[in-house]
């Protein structure tokens, strides 16, 4: 893994390229994150390196995370993730990550949490379609029939089924950094990213396959 970066989904809006088109994208403010931690495979047995971003009052944490953050001379942060690195040498406490570490063009991935859609039936979470919407038909939006009858006379693990949706963690491969705004951390990326505005996310350099 890559060293990324965590921001803030901000919204999306379109740009238009050279040629006129327009171009959907999602708008991030990415960072400035501070370098909390720096493992190395002699002391913790692996290499990485931890960031944090979102700064909020230090009465918001509690004493064991504040004393973590002053080893880097970092503010108090609410977040704190944790990237796998070769050499994590590269990198110094309190050394800050900005959106610059991007460029134009480049394919990034992008993860973060699904807007949560509460409970939710079959045709909305699992895109069932419906039943006859003629006058005595009780199928309208049931799930119908489950099980297999008789035998095995029971439903089988994995049933499409009503419940929660949405709320998980999600990641969208290979995205495209449209534009870098490295004066305002601001990353431009192609296409729509899980989440609501305001929501984390985390965006790392994309896996190069070959």
């Amino acid at each position: 893994m890559s060293v990324g970066i965590l921001g803030t989904k901000l919204g999306m809006t379109q740009i238009f390229d050279d040629a006129g088109a327009a171009i959907p994208v999602t708008v991030i403010q990415a960072g400035p994150c501070t370098v909390t931690q720096v493992k190395t495979k002699q002391t913790d047995g692996y290499s990485a390196i931890q960031i944090g971003y979102g700064e909020v009052k230090p009465k918001a944490l509690n004493k064991p995370l504040l004393g973590h953050l002053a080893k880097s001379s970092a503010p108090a942060v609410r977040h704190l993730r944790e990237y796998h690195i070769d050499n994590s040498s590269e990198y110094a406490l309190g050394q800050q990550i900005k959106a610059d570490i991007f460029s134009t063009g480049q394919i990034v991935d992008v993860s973060g949490t699904s807007i949560g859609r509460g409970f939710a039936g079959n045709q909305k979470r699992n895109n069932f379609g419906r039943g006859p919407m003629s006058h005595g038909s009780k199928n309208h939006r049931e799930p119908g029939s489950i099980g297999a009858g008789t035998t095995p006379g029971r439903v089988y693990p994995g049933k499409r089924m009503a419940g929660r949706l949405g709320g998980k963690s999600v990641t969208i491969r290979k995205l495209t950094v449209v534009r870098v705004d490295p004066e305002r951390n601001l990353l431009l990326i192609k296409g729509a990213i899980p989440g609501k505005p305001g929501a984390l996310v985390s965006i790392i350099p994309a896996k190069q396959v070959g």
